[in-house]
C-alpha cells in the first residue's frame, strides 16, 4: 500500500510536476527561451533563480505580519532585488563565462514572474515553514525543466550534454536549436508531452479506482 504523502510532502512535488512553473503554469519564460542553448546555462539559470526564490520566500515569510498591505508588492520587490544583486554578484566573480553567458538575465530574475507571484499568491499567506517548502519544491522543478530542455537543445545543437559529447560526428547538428525557433519548438514539445503524460494519468485514475 503507497503511504499518502505528508502535507508539506505534497507542498513540495507540486512544484516537481502539478503546478511546474514552466510545464504547468507557463511562467518565467524569458529565461527559458533565451539561456537553455546550453544545460549548463540552464542548470546556473535554474541555481540562481531557486537561490532567490528560497531566501525571498523565508524572509518575506518572516516579515509579512509587518508589511502593509498596501506597500507588499514594494517590499517584496526590494527583498527579491537584494538577493539577486547576491546572485549576480558571486556569478560574476565565481564563474566569470556563465555570468557573460546568462547576460542581463540574471538581474531580470527581479521580475520573474516565478518569484514574485509565489510572494503574493502563497508566501504572504501561510506560515514561513510551508512558503520555504513551497519555495523550495518549485525551484527544484523550475530547475529540472530548464536542465531537460537544455539538454535537449544542447543534445540535437552540439551533440553534447553538459559539454560531454554524445553523439557521432555523423550526426547532422541541428543548429537552429541553438536559435531562438529552437527554443519555441523546444518548449512547445515539452509542454505537449507534459500535457499527454498529464492526461493519460487522468484517464486511468478512474479505473485505478
Amino acid at each position: 500500500m503507497a503511504k499518502t504523502p505528508t502535507p508539506l510532502g505534497k507542498e513540495f512535488t507540486k512544484g516537481l510536476w502539478a503546478q511546474n512553473p514552466i510545464l504547468k503554469q507557463v511562467l518565467g519564460m524569458c529565461p527559458t527561451l533565451a539561456v537553455t542553448n546550453s544545460a549548463v546555462n540552464a542548470f546556473a539559470m535554474g541555481l540562481a533563480t531557486s537561490f532567490v526564490l528560497l531566501m525571498s520566500s523565508t524572509l518575506v515569510g518572516l516579515v509579512r505580519k509587518m508589511v502593509p498591505s498596501q506597500v507588499r508588492i514594494a517590499v517584496y520587490v526590494v527583498i527579491i532585488a537584494g538577493f539577486v544583486t547576491i546572485a549576480d554578484y558571486f556569478l560574476r566573480a565565481q564563474f566569470p563565462d556563465i555570468s557573460r553567458a546568462l547576460g542581463p538575465f540574471v538581474p531580470l530574475i527581479v521580475v520573474n514572474c516565478v518569484i514574485l507571484g509565489r510572494q503574493e499568491a502563497f508566501t504572504s499567506r501561510n506560515p514561513v515553514g510551508r512558503s520555504i517548502v513551497d519555495a523550495a519544491g518549485m525551484g527544484v522543478g523550475f530547475t529540472l525543466a530548464l536542465i531537460v530542455m537544455g539538454s535537449v537543445r544542447e543534445l540535437l545543437g552540439n551533440g553534447s550534454v553538459f559539454g560531454v559529447t554524445l553523439l557521432p560526428q555523423v550526426f547532422e547538428r541541428w543548429t537552429i536549436m541553438l536559435l531562438p525557433p529552437g527554443a519555441f519548438l523546444a518548449l512547445g514539445v515539452l509542454i505537449g508531452t507534459s500535457n499527454l503524460i498529464a492526461a493519460r494519468r487522468q484517464r486511468r485514475a478512474p479505473a485505478a479506482q
